[in-house]
């Protein structure tokens, strides 16, 4: 069902960060710190995957991510919901279902064999794509996705994702010189003040992810195995 209730940008970016730390999909560990899948450091980590066995959140969440959409692109903006492997589908079959739209997904390369397809189900010249996915950090990811979507005949000038790190200066801009605008409904900055006002974790562990936030290439370059 399409939804029909708009709320403010700002309570849907609070309620999302409350959500997303109510089911501990949110860690923060600034002695140990995880390892990103670019290989630097990081004291912070999320799990959005957790989302898909949270009926109600996922739910609440996919009717977040359908106004957004609705609200900064248009509501007849796309014909075609695209989720990127493997993160994406759930969410796209479930963003499909919203606005009512046939859902399609990409593949990260062709998998070897039969039609050696990348884009699995019907997708074709003069369609309108939106690629959904869990999350972005640089928006690396997505541009391979938007080449293989383009790469059909369709146009795919928006993506949309759950989370958005939000802390590296050049991901918007390398997105738009891309043809590439990018819709998200919450930030690392909405999740620590959401953690600081139920006090989800001590101070001394909010101070230094706050730290990172603020300059994250610094704190990664200081925190790199050598």
């Amino acid at each position: 069902m399409i939804p029909a209730s708009f709320p403010p940008k700002d309570e849907i970016a609070r309620l999302t960060a409350r959500m997303l730390l109510e089911i501990r999909a949110v860690h923060f560990n600034a002695e140990t710190p995880f390892t990103l899948a670019s290989g630097l450091p990081s004291p912070t980590y999320i799990d959005c995957r957790k989302l898909i066995s949270f009926p109600r959140i996922r739910s609440v969440l996919m009717d977040f991510l359908a106004v957004t959409v609705m609200r900064e692109a248009g509501f007849e903006a796309f014909t075609n919901i695209a989720g990127g492997e493997t993160a994406g589908i759930p969410f796209a079959a479930l963003m499909a279902e919203r606005l009512a739209l046939p859902m399609t997904y990409v593949r990260k390369k062709p998998k070897g064999y039969g039609r050696n397809a990348r884009i699995e189900g019907v997708m074709g010249e003069g369609d309108r794509v939106l690629l959904v996915e869990d999350l972005t950090t640089d928006g690396g990811s997505k541009l391979n996705f938007v080449d293989a979507i383009r790469e059909t005949g369709a146009r795919c000038d928006h993506t949309a994702v759950i989370f958005y790190y939000g802390i590296f200066s050049d991901t918007l801009p390398n997105l738009a010189a891309h043809g590439l605008a990018l819709h998200h409904l919450c930030t690392w900055w909405d999740v620590l003040a959401e953690a600081r006002a139920q006090e989800a974790f001590d101070t001394a562990t909010l101070r230094e992810v706050e730290t990172f936030l603020t300059r994250p290439r610094l704190w990664q370059d200081a925190h790199r195995k050598t």
